[in-house]
């Protein structure tokens, strides 16, 4: 599971309550806010961390694919005539 600074965690309580009372007409104690945070950390936070993690990869193999293509300098040219 994915832990969260102090600091942090009240902020995203005090977000969770505010949208559950503007969003939803309810208004949640530090109890819920605290007990749907960790249902979010558990159940939502590894999907969103494992495809942020896959697109990253995908990222980096796009880059890297062609590196010979992109990065290649050409040896030994000093003599070559121009």
């Amino acid at each position: 599971m994915i832990e969260l600074q102090r600091e942090a965690s009240k902020e995203l309580k005090l977000s969770i309550q505010r949208f559950f009372r503007e969003q939803m007409d309810d208004d949640i104690g530090d109890l819920k806010a605290e007990l749907f945070l960790d249902f979010c950390l558990k159940e939502i936070c590894p999907t969103v961390y494992n495809r942020a993690v896959r697109d990253a990869q995908a990222y980096f193999q796009e880059r890297t694919a062609d590196l010979d293509g992109s990065c290649y300098e050409p040896e030994r040219v000093y003599w070559e005539k121009k």
